[in-house]
């Protein structure tokens, strides 16, 4: 479900701030192009705790319209409350997306009996699959590995997007977890490892602009080739270390402005990259042939 390459995209603004919903359609339909299989629209890459609830609303169906039936769209829905996060769930299943993906609670760092009864909440407001979204350096707390298993025996809950950076706890959850329970990487730079342990691709952020390398590469590890595949990550490395320079998306805008792609400056608290940051991801867009 939802294959293996979904891109984590951008929410594009236009100069005055505003949102840009024709360059987001721009943007999902270069993604797709590019090589993923689905967008993930709303998440922590898209800004989202400074979309408006009706913006978050418009940008889902902007998205559904430009590359629905070519994609799944995957709505980022999770907030730190469960009835905000049930309203916006419901939201984007009426604007007709593929999937919710919700992050954990943050700032208010609940127990896990309170994060068990937040996503089976989430998870049972709409028919839609739910992705778990697990990234305690954002959050403050952890999805631990009971907690998990037991959410994965929600008929909707298909999956965790694992940007812990734990392989052991990967390989242990892999391990341990129901067969139709699917691991996507959550960090471009670990993909390759976490496939070796059972994943099956990654939520990527690279993915907007080296999508079809990124595809090549978890396909050349499913048939086999892991010299081939560790190649490909190899080449990929100075992409995925300077879009993480600093903090997301701030060198992901300034990447897809060199390349042409719609993307605007990040909204307040984000600022946009420095002199310094763009001359570092130009070199590497450079190096890569992509500029």
């Amino acid at each position: 479900m939802f294959g293996r390459v979904i891109t984590a995209m951008a929410t594009p603004f236009a100069a005055d701030g505003s949102l840009d919903l024709a360059g987001a359609q721009t943007l999902a339909r270069a993604i797709v192009e590019r090589g993923s299989d689905g967008l993930v629209v709303c998440g922590s890459t898209g800004e989202s705790p400074v979309l408006s609830t009706e913006e978050k609303r418009d940008l889902i169906g902007a998205v559904v319209e430009a590359v629905g039936g070519r994609a799944d769209v995957i709505a980022g829905t999770g907030t730190y409350d469960t009835r905000a996060s049930i309203v916006l769930s419901r939201m984007a299943a009426e604007q007709g997306a593929n999937g919710l993906l919700v992050v954990t609670p943050y700032y208010s760092r609940p127990p896990q009996t309170g994060l068990l009864a937040h996503f089976r909440a989430v998870a049972r407001a709409t028919d839609l699959p739910v992705i778990l979204y697990d990234i305690p350096s954002r959050t403050g707390r952890k999805i631990e590995h009971d907690t998990i298993l037991a959410l994965a025996q929600e008929p909707t809950i298909v999956g965790i997007k694992d940007a812990v950076g734990d392989l052991a706890g990967t390989a242990r959850l892999a391990a341990q977890k129901p067969h139709d329970f699917t691991i996507w990487s959550g960090d471009d730079a670990l993909t390759l490892p976490m496939l070796a342990l059972g994943a099956v691709g990654v939520i990527s952020v690279a993915a907007h602009l080296a999508g079809a390398r990124i595809a090549e590469m978890i396909t050349s590890f499913g048939k086999g080739d892991t010299l081939g595949a560790a190649a490909i990550a190899a080449e990929l490395t100075p992409l995925f270390e300077v879009l993480f320079i600093t903090s997301n998306p701030i060198p992901l805008k300034a990447a897809l402005a060199m390349v042409g792609l719609p993307a605007g400056d990040p909204r307040l608290p984000l600022v946009p990259a420095t002199d310094e940051q763009r001359d570092q991801v130009r070199a590497v867009l450079t190096q890569m042939g992509l500029v």
